[in-house]
């Protein structure tokens, strides 16, 4: 059973806090991790890329000049894709980028995600985040606490003071157990829980 560091808000050290062997210590399969990040940003995509083809183009309707005769090459149309102002080729549509995962896999994606930053000791667990004011400064005094400069924050119930505290700081974003996903885990160099937020991952993944 993996154990980590428990902080109070002020940085120090108050004791250990044992994480679940069935969420925060299973083996890291990198394999459906890669399969679920991409597709995380496949299904991002909103697929509204469009471009006229020369059937689409207005104009053109008239053969510019001449088939023989001419000495120039033969055309049929001014909207060819050669002719300025003509269509595309193969023009891009709106499509559907989504990918589907199967649940399994998302679940053993997210337990490998979450093992592999307690491997790294890339988790910071704070007994809570109970902040006095919702400004930036008091974040700032509790990640520089314990030397964090990029993290991702992971509250177990929306807590409007800390996602204010911590809107404008650079590399930190806050997002709930409800919403969290592998890729952003990933993405960011630390992962900062509270004990609230632990028992909720757990519930939700042992």
């Amino acid at each position: 059973m993996p154990n980590v560091a428990l902080f109070d808000i002020k940085g120090q050290n108050i004791g250990d806090i044992a994480l679940s062997e069935n969420v925060f210590g299973q083996p890291v399969n990198t394999a459906v991790m890669h399969e679920v990040v991409v597709a995380h940003l496949a299904n991002c995509r909103q697929g509204t890329q469009s471009a006229k083809t020369r059937s689409e183009v207005s104009g053109g309707g008239k053969k510019p000049w001449r088939q023989k005769g001419t000495g120039r090459a033969r055309q049929g149309s001014t909207r060819s894709p050669q002719w300025r102002h003509g269509g595309v080729v193969f023009a891009p549509k709106p499509r559907d980028y989504t990918i589907r995962v199967n649940k399994k896999v998302k679940r053993l994606a997210m337990k490998s995600a979450l093992s592999s930053k307690v491997e790294e000791n890339e988790v910071i667990v704070f007994d809570a985040l109970n902040i006095e004011a919702p400004k930036t400064k008091e974040m700032v005094k509790v990640l520089k606490a314990v030397d964090v400069s990029k993290a991702l924050i992971v509250l177990a119930d929306k807590d409007e003071a800390v996602e204010r505290a911590s809107a404008n700081i650079e590399g930190v974003k806050t997002t709930l157990v409800g919403t969290l996903n592998v890729y952003e885990i990933l993405k960011y160099e630390k992962l900062i829980l509270t004990k609230a937020s632990v028992e909720k991952i757990e519930e939700v993944y042992a």
